[in-house]
C-alpha cells in the first residue's frame, strides 16, 4: 500500500535563508513554492523523493503548531511522508493498526513562480500512536517537477533516513522517538566536496563508508539542524 518516501520536511525560521542553504547545498533550485495555511513552503525535488522546507508565517493554528515544535526541538528533521496510491484503503489500515489517522484531507497548492497546480489527498497517523515521530501519507496522481541542477557536483538522490532514535538513560522518555538525520546521494563526491568547501560550507574530509565500495563526507552546516551525510555508492550501484 505504501509504494515509497515521498518526501521529509525540515522546519526552519527563515524561510529565505533555509531556501538559500539548501541551493547551496544540492546544487539545485527550488522545484515549488507556495504559502498558505500559516506556513511558508519551499520544496526542493530530487531523482527519487522530495526534501521540503517549511516555516510559519502568519496567524493561525497550523501556524502557531510550528512555532511550537520550533520552540520545544528547534530546526530540524520534523517528519516524513509516504505515498500511497490508494489514501481511502491506506487510511481503513492505519485505523485497524489504531494509529488514529485523521480525516482525509484535499489540498491543492499553486506555485508561486510558475503558477502551476497540485492537487493531492493526505492524512497523518495520531503522533502519540508514533513513538513521536511525525507521520503522513498522501496520494497524488501527478509527479512534481524536479529542482534543476545549478552546478556541477549536484545532489543527485535521498540515499536513505539515517535513523530514528531515542536517548538512553533513567531520565530519557523512552517511548518518544525522534527523526536523526539524511544521507544524500552523490555522483561525484570529490566534485561535491571541492564546491561545498568554496562555498564556505563546513565540510569533513572523504573517507571510505562502512559499506564496501562507497566513500562519505559529513556536511556540518548550512543544513538548518539536520544531521547530513553525503555519500557516493561503489561502482556499478544505482
Amino acid at each position: 500500500m505504501i509504494t515509497g518516501l515521498d518526501h521529509v520536511v525540515v522546519l526552519t525560521g527563515d524561510i529565505s535563508a533555509a531556501s538559500a542553504a539548501y541551493q547551496n547545498l544540492f546544487a539545485r533550485a527550488p522545484a515549488w513554492q507556495y504559502s498558505g495555511d500559516g506556513a511558508d513552503r519551499v520544496l526542493f525535488t530530487l531523482d527519487n523523493t522530495t526534501l521540503e522546507l517549511v516555516a510559519p508565517s502568519g496567524e493561525g493554528a497550523n501556524g502557531g503548531r510550528i512555532r511550537s515544535v520550533l520552540e520545544a526541538q528547534g530546526e530540524g528533521l520534523a517528519s516524513i511522508c509516504f505515498r500511497t496510491g490508494d489514501i481511502a484503503r491506506m487510511h481503513r489500515r492505519l485505523d485497524r493498526l489504531t494509529l488514529k489517522p485523521e480525516p482525509i484531507a484535499e489540498v491543492e497548492s499553486r506555485d508561486a513562480i510558475s503558477g502551476a497546480t497540485l492537487a493531492w489527498k493526505r492524512t497523518r497517523a495520531a503522533t502519540e500512536a508514533t513513538r513521536g515521530v511525525r507521520l503522513f501519507f498522501l496520494e497524488r496522481d501527478k509527479e512534481r517537477p524536479l529542482s534543476a541542477r545549478t552546478a556541477e557536483g549536484s545532489i543527485t538522490a535521498m540515499d536513505h533516513i539515517v535513523e530514528v532514535t531515542h536517548r538512553p538513560g533513567k531520565e530519557t522518555d523512552t517511548s518518544q522517538d525522534r527523526l536523526r538525520g539524511l544521507c544524500w546521494r552523490v555522483a561525484d563526491i570529490d566534485a561535491t566536496h571541492a564546491r561545498l568547501a568554496e562555498a564556505g560550507v563546513d565540510v569533513s574530509e572523504v573517507r571510505t563508508g562502512r559499506k564496501p565500495g562507497t566513500r562519505v563526507m559529513t556536511v556540518r552546516s548550512g543544513t538548518c539542524g539536520v544531521p547530513t551525510l553525503l555519500v557516493q555508492p561503489s561502482a556499478g550501484k544505482p
